[in-house]
């Protein structure tokens, strides 16, 4: 059991990092890839492009139905696992924690 309990705990720090690692690989596709459209997300229309700015707006990007559009596997694989990895990381730590609960 505590293997399964220390398991959980792993898998979901493992998943919250690849939520983290999946905004970096669609940055990099999309800058490979489509740089147009990469240039409107990194470029802001008044203002200097600080690294917060980009990725503020490159999480606008993620949320938009505008990734979706661009019909490309790659980055759909990756914001499907940017979009669905937290979730699954509270899964497992919540699983966790209700193992821990009824066991004590």
């Amino acid at each position: 059991m505590i293997a399964l309990y220390l398991a959980l705990l792993a898998a979901g720090i493992g998943l919250f990092v690849l939520s983290y690692v999946a905004q970096f690989r669609l940055a990099a596709l999309l800058r490979q890839r489509h740089p147009q459209q990469w240039k409107i997300i990194a470029e802001p229309e008044q203002g200097q492009a600080t690294a917060f700015r980009i990725w503020i707006r490159l999480q606008h990007a993620l949320r938009s139905p505008a990734l979706p559009a661009l019909e490309d596997a790659g980055i759909n694989r990756w914001q499907r696992v940017w979009r669905y990895s937290p979730w699954l990381g509270w899964l497992c730590w919540l699983a966790a924690l209700a193992m821990r609960l009824l066991l004590h």
